[in-house]
């Protein structure tokens, strides 16, 4: 072999080894994120890392990440989901209302519901309408309807339910127990089962998706639904903590949830998400907002700030990284 085919194939392998570097560290930078925030509240109240104080700060964690991961399904074919903020406060009081006073009805509007979910998915793609125009005026709809549900901050969550975000296991705090399981089971459902492969797809190359014989409506309308349904367990799940409702409570997942998916490494466009990376980002943003801005002795007004500025760093780390790759 001559120097220079030495020398080129040197360079090809130190090319591949940059390059799964910075496919790493991009994976990585989810979990980094976390660590900073979590390393930043360990200096300032070293008392918080605690299972009381993971308890506690995670509070709000298991429906923003049920939430975050409702959105992920809509990003995750091409499309954007302005009213899951709305739909979560709807579910709310649902879940405080009629859920708790007549079961049947209250399972059946929840139903109903995710069903309204698989039908807006069906409409936005028979009808080549923009998902952004259509759940903007879909989250007035489930406005209204909240109100119409409960016009006045009230109602009680079921007891079974209750028990269930109340529920203390040894050694780990529930909500990051839930956040586990979360993570792992929609990870294998969409990223490790042939049908998860052909739900990519439908934002990856819904082109060769077609051609390859997979009917595109028949994807849109389970991702929409499956959105819907990690919507109404977001709600539920909320009512749990909070144990009553307001037909406002949900109004700030909306934004919640599209960073997260953008913080845990999704991309608008391509069908590449992360359900794992999801799930870390709800938590960071969980932590950030809340317990850190406190022990830094920063008023509650300034938590989008925060959440947005986070973002903004992690995103500029992912386009140095992304040059990188180039």
């Amino acid at each position: 072999m001559t120097t220079a085919s030495l020398d080129t194939t040197a360079r090809n392998s130190a090319e591949r080894g940059a390059l799964a570097r910075a496919r790493l560290l991009r994976g990585l930078l989810p979990a980094l994120s976390l660590a900073i925030v979590l390393i930043a509240i360990a200096w300032l109240n070293p008392r918080a890392i605690s299972y009381f104080g993971f308890s506690l700060m995670l509070n709000l964690a298991i429906p923003i990440a049920l939430a975050t991961i409702a959105q992920m399904f809509v990003i995750t074919g091409n499309e954007l989901d302005l009213s899951i903020g709305t739909f979560v406060g709807f579910v709310g009081c649902v879940t405080a209302t009629w859920l708790k006073d007549a079961p049947l009805v209250g399972v059946a509007i929840l139903l109903g519901s995710i069903g309204v979910y698989a039908l807006l998915g069906a409409l936005i793609h028979l009808r080549n309408l923009p998902s952004i125009v259509v759940t903007l005026g879909m989250s007035f709809v489930w406005q209204g309807l909240a109100i119409l549900v409960l016009p006045k901050p009230g109602g009680k969550a079921p007891d079974w339910l209750l028990a269930i975000m109340a529920f203390k296991p040894p050694l780990v705090p529930f909500p990051i127990i839930a956040a586990l399981l979360i993570g792992l089971i929609v990870h294998f459902g969409l990223m490790r089962t042939s049908y998860g492969v052909i739900l990519r797809g439908s934002g990856g190359n819904p082109a060769a998706l077609g051609r390859a014989g997979w009917s595109l409506l028949k994807t849109k309308i389970v991702l929409f639904a499956l959105a819907g349904v990690f919507g109404v367990l977001s709600g539920m799940a909320l009512i749990g903590i909070t144990t009553s409702a307001d037909a406002n409570i949900g109004n700030g997942y909306t934004l919640l949830a599209i960073a997260g998916v953008i913080l845990g490494g999704g991309e608008f466009v391509g069908g590449r998400v992360s359900p794992i990376g999801a799930v870390i980002g709800a938590l960071t943003l969980a932590l950030a907002a809340s317990p850190l801005l406190t022990f830094m002795h920063i008023p509650p007004d300034w938590q989008v700030a925060a959440n947005g500025a986070i973002l903004i760093i992690v995103l500029a780390a992912r386009v140095l990284i992304s040059r990188r790759e180039r």
